[in-house]
This record gives C-alpha cells, sequence and structure tokens, in this order.
C-alpha cells in the first residue's frame, strides 16, 4: 500500500481461521470522546475509543439479556416499557413503536446526527447528551415518519436499548457488558464513558482492548460460541446480521449491525462502525475479523472511509485471501 494513504491509524489487526495473524500499532494523537489524551503510543494493552461500534456491542448484550428474560421481544410496544413517560405515550402515534424500531433504527422520529456535526446543538446525540433527561428527550422527539419505513441514524435509539437492559436486569450496562460478554471471553480492562448525567453513553462511550474487539468478531464467525460455550444465542446473531433496512446501495443495518460488501469480489461482510475511523468487520468468506482503529476524529466521514478502503482494498483482502 503506498505511503501516505492511511492518515491517523493507530492500529490494525487481523484474524484468519480464529488466529491473530496480522498487529500492527502506530502512534499519534488520540481522544476520549472528545477530551485530547495526548500523543500515544498504542499497542495491546492500550485502551481504545470504539464511538459507535458501542452501538453493535449493546446489540448483542441486549440479545443476552432477552435470552434470560430480562428485557421485552422485538415486538413489544416501545412507550410500554417506560411508564415513566405516561404522558408521552398517550400521544398520537407513539403505540407503533416498538422494541425492533429501536433496534433496527427505523423509529420515524426526528434525529439527525449525520447531516450536523456533533457538538452542534441541533446534533441529536448532542442535544440528548446536554437534555436534563435524556430518555425523555429521545421519546419525546416528534414523528416524522411511518416507523419501520426508513433508517435513521439514531443514538437515543441505542441509548434506550441500553436502558432496557439496565432497568430489566438491574445491573448497569457497562457491568451487566463485563459480566454476560466481556469476562467469559477473558476481556481485559475496558472503560465505559458517561454523560454529564452519569448515564452510560451507550451509544459511543465504550473503551476496549484492540484484540478484544477482534473477539466480538470471532464471537461472531463461531455463531456465537466462544471457546466451545455460547455466549450470545446463535439466533441472535443470525439476526443481528440480517438486513432489516437498507441504508444506500451496497449497505443495509440489522439490530445494531451493518452489512455490506467490499471489493471487486463482492465480499459480504457485517461489522460496527464509528467516528473517527473505528470498524470491526467480520467477512465469512474468508474467515477473516478485521479491526481498525484511528484517530481521524476532525476529518469528514468521507476521508474516514477512504483510510478503511484503502487499508481494505490493498492491504488485508490481497492479503489473506
Amino acid at each position: 500500500m503506498q505511503a501516505g494513504k492511511a492518515p491517523g491509524l493507530h492500529s490494525l489487526l487481523v484474524s484468519q481461521g480464529g488466529k491473530l495473524v496480522f498487529e500492527h500499532y502506530g502512534q499519534g494523537a488520540d481522544e476520549r470522546l472528545g477530551v485530547p489524551l495526548g500523543d500515544v503510543v498504542f499497542g495491546p494493552d492500550v485502551l481504545h475509543d470504539l464511538r459507535s461500534v458501542s452501538k453493535s456491542i449493546v446489540g448483542l448484550a441486549y440479545g443476552i439479556a432477552l435470552a434470560e428474560g430480562k428485557v421485552p421481544p422485538p415486538d413489544a410496544k416501545l412507550y410500554a416499557q417506560f411508564p415513566e413517560y405516561a404522558d408521552l405515550a398517550a400521544q398520537p402515534g407513539r403505540d407503533k413503536l416498538t422494541i425492533h424500531h429501536l433496534l433496527s433504527m427505523t423509529l420515524g422520529l426526528d434525529w439527525d446526527e449525520l447531516t450536523i456535526v456533533y457538538g452542534d446543538p441541533r446534533n441529536g446525540e448532542t442535544a440528548m447528551e446536554a437534555a436534563p433527561d435524556r430518555y425523555r428527550f429521545i421519546l419525546e422527539r416528534p414523528i416524522v415518519g411511518e416507523p419501520g419505513e426508513k433508517w435513521t441514524y439514531c443514538g437515543g435509539a441505542t441509548a434506550l436499548l441500553g436502558r432496557l437492559i439496565a432497568k430489566g436486569t438491574g445491573v448497569a450496562l457497562p457491568a451487566y457488558c463485563r459480566r454476560v460478554l466481556f469476562d467469559p471471553m477473558g476481556f481485559g480492562p475496558s472503560e465505559w464513558n458517561v454523560g454529564r448525567d452519569g448515564e452510560p453513553r451507550a451509544a459511543s462511550g465504550a473503551r476496549l482492548l484492540p484484540r478484544d474487539l477482534v473477539k466480538i468478531g470471532q464471537l461472531m464467525l463461531a455463531d456465537g460460541s466462544w471457546n466451545g460455550k455460547s455466549v450470545v444465542p446463535p439466533d441472535w446473531v443470525k439476526r443481528v446480521t440480517t438486513p432489516v433496512v437498507p441504508i444506500r446501495a451496497g449497505r443495509d443495518y440489522g439490530y445494531q449491525w451493518y452489512m455490506g460488501e467490499i471489493a471487486a469480489q463482492r465480499l459480504r461482510w457485517s461489522g460496527g462502525i464509528g467516528w473517527g475511523g473505528q470498524y470491526v468487520f467480520v467477512i465469512p468468506a474468508r474467515d477473516l475479523v478485521v479491526v481498525i482503529h484511528c484517530g481521524n476524529y476532525r476529518r469528514s466521514g468521507q476521508e474516514q472511509t477512504a483510510v478503511m478502503l484503502a487499508l481494505m482494498n490493498e492491504l488485508v483482502l490481497p492479503s489473506f485471501a
């Protein structure tokens, strides 16, 4: 790969056949959800923001809680799970919304994280973080479309999933993920950023070691099993990675997981994507898991994608057939 095509690269890891076969770490400026960390020398023992790859972690945790009977199923009515906001539930049209719409980001509510930059008070997630009650803020958004018809990127949906996990299990989201997902897979240290209100930032707050994010991909390739033991129910692994709604040509969304095709061979993948250049890709046809971490938080989404495509198309995929 030509030099200069992967600016801001912090780490690149590749697993094939269940084994780590490539590992590269760089050095550069990093942040913890916008808080500068200075110049960081990255390595296997250095935590990194997942940003919105956190959503894919939450999607798996929800499936575990569902199997335990602790959270409502996808067809359950959304507002019925939040009786503390009964005034909102009584508003016309809100009775149509279900947990399925949360999981697939097809709520039909007024929310914009993609065309308005983070930090702008009009940005949905920024406004949610500034609200005195983040959950009321999400649930009171105006209805602007029919639920289930259109994908609208919404960190608020993941925040509600995290809240349902906490309500149902009696355990805060980070502790629950640690107990049912991270510890059974032998993860090292992890962190989960919280908002000003002390609530976990379900949509973007997780920080993991790069090798542990690789394990998430390996778990998906193994239909939710780790070392022969089921961690995530196999039917849930299939469900989160089954397309529910198209995003654009060649890109779909399931339950907090993306699906698409990459390279001239049109290889199918599923994975998580986070701002700044955070990726986990699962490519079953090659038994591959790819983890990319970058610090391109101030670059455009198009620039972030260009770095990822250069790494995948010019380095990873030609090297690991």
